[in-house]
């Protein structure tokens, strides 16, 4: 069995960032850290058997746990009008909570798409192992779900098709 100052140590390293990506999944703070703690608390036992890349693993854990959440609640999920403060390390915070907001209001397949894939930059493959699904899925899923922040966002289709979402990360 894995040394638990292994998980304490990685928890510590990788934490921050493991928010940051359960917040855009599920965009409320308080449900990203719930989120976090329950795919954490669901590796701890596996630990010792992760090899390779553990925060792929607890990503994966964390994606899958939020899809068994939403299809456990079945309603509709309810956005706030305006999030709530949070440090900013550039300037365009108009921006970043314009498109915190319109990535709340995609269905949460293609919030998970487009944050795995635009967000943290994973290859297609990744996010169709981590999703369980396959690429074909993830690409339909990430055209409907820019098609859908283009609208909300109310950019125009012709503009560049690079990754929407470059100005959440700091």
């Amino acid at each position: 069995m894995a040394a638990p100052e292994e998980f304490t140590e990685f928890v510590a390293s990788r934490h921050a960032a493991l928010v940051r990506t359960a917040r855009l999944l599920v965009a409320d703070e308080h449900a990203a850290e719930d989120l976090v703690q329950e795919a954490l608390a669901r590796c701890v036992p596996a630990w010792s058997r992760i090899e390779g890349n553990p925060e792929a693993y607890v990503r994966t854990v964390m994606v899958r746990t939020n899809i068994s959440r939403w299809r456990r609640r079945r309603v509709a999920e309810t956005s706030v009008a305006r999030l709530p403060e949070t440090a900013v390390h550039d300037a365009d915070v108009e921006g970043r909570e314009e498109l915190r907001a319109a990535l709340a209001g995609l269905p949460p397949r293609q919030r998970a798409v487009v944050v795995l894939r635009y967000v943290e930059d994973r290859p297609e493959r990744e996010v169709a192992e981590t999703l369980g699904c396959s690429v074909g899925t993830v690409k339909s899923q990430a055209h409907a779900g820019l098609a859908k922040l283009r609208t909300l966002l109310g950019t125009d289709a012709s503009e560049s098709q690079t990754a929407p979402a470059a100005s959440l990360t700091p």
